[in-house]
């Protein structure tokens, strides 16, 4: 499906809310687009920090999903009156697949960099790595960044989305079947031809289903070190699995494996060890819920209704 479709065809679709009215017209090298939803000064500080990045020509677009009214104006005081930043408002949380989607489409630089709005750029160069990285080779479809911890730069352990064996070359450079969100790059053409996310995933797991649909047109993900990005989670921070999460996380990834070709018979295993997490967590309820909807889902795309 093209990438078009993602653009909004009616003004009632989104806002400009402050800062350029549109991106470039010209050829420039990247668009960096950060989700909104409330957490303002977070946002303000990752805003800056993508505005601060030199060395690289690019658009730094706001996405905001429905933040209340005194958030969204502090984020407009941000952006106002600049030609290099835009806010809009979507007005509706449509996850991060369906806002990375749509801010995206907003934008024509030859790289997608997409930063967590609990997240900054580690130093004044960054993009322009991740730029360069995405670029060294023809084959590269993605780039994923180094993630640590914002108050100690330590290896952010919960954003750590490998195999853990390759831990100990986080500083690094290798080929790598997906990246994190909280810090990536994404060549625009790449992008193009898989069409964008899969808005079915609304939140989790919508990173490995595009690498995925990238590495089945020829391209490469790779992982580089050098490319850091600080977020604002403790070092020893675990990801508390409880209530809507497990069911998005469960129902996701079951749904991307059937998406890929795996059989029910084979992913046996792996819901055999959600539910004993789910136990544990007590969240049952949702990750029985969430294998439910994947059967529901699958079967949907299999009728060709996803």
């Amino acid at each position: 499906m093209p990438i078009s479709q993602f653009l909004p065809r009616r003004p009632q679709m989104f806002d400009v809310i402050a800062g350029a009215a549109s991106a470039p017209t010209g050829p420039y090298d990247a668009d960096v687009v950060i989700l909104a939803l409330d957490r303002a000064e977070e946002t303000e500080a990752a805003i800056c920090s993508a505005l601060q990045q030199a060395g690289v020509t690019r658009h730094v677009f706001v996405v905001d999903q429905g933040s209340r009214p005194e958030n969204l104006a502090r984020l407009a005081a941000v952006v106002a009156g600049r030609a290099d930043a835009t806010l809009v408002s979507l007005g509706h949380n449509y996850g991060v697949a369906g806002g990375r989607n749509r801010g995206t489409a907003l934008g024509h630089g030859r790289v997608i960099v997409g930063l967590d709005n609990d997240a900054e750029f580690a130093t004044p160069d960054t993009l322009a790595r991740l730029v360069e990285a995405v670029e060294a080779e023809a084959d590269i479809g993605a780039v994923g960044c180094r993630i640590v911890t914002f108050a100690t730069g330590a290896d952010d352990l919960s954003s750590w989305g490998y195999p853990r064996r390759l831990l100990r070359y986080a500083a690094a450079s290798f080929d790598a079947a997906t990246f994190v969100g909280a810090g990536h790059a994404i060549r625009r053409r790449a992008w193009d031809e898989v069409g964008g996310y899969d808005e079915a995933l609304f939140f989790c797991w919508e990173e490995l289903d595009f690498c995925r649909c990238a590495a089945a047109r020829g391209w490469r993900v790779r992982y580089r070190g050098d490319s850091v990005i600080r977020h604002k989670v403790s070092a020893e921070q675990r990801v508390a699995w409880s209530g809507r999460r497990w069911f998005w996380f469960v129902r996701n990834r079951l749904y991307v494996g059937r998406k890929h070709g795996a059989s029910w018979l084979s992913l046996l295993p792996r819901c055999a060890v959600y539910l004993l997490r789910a136990m544990r967590d007590n969240a049952l309820p949702q990750a029985v819920r969430g294998m439910a909807d994947a059967v529901r889902l699958s079967g949907a795309m299999s009728d060709g209704r996803a």
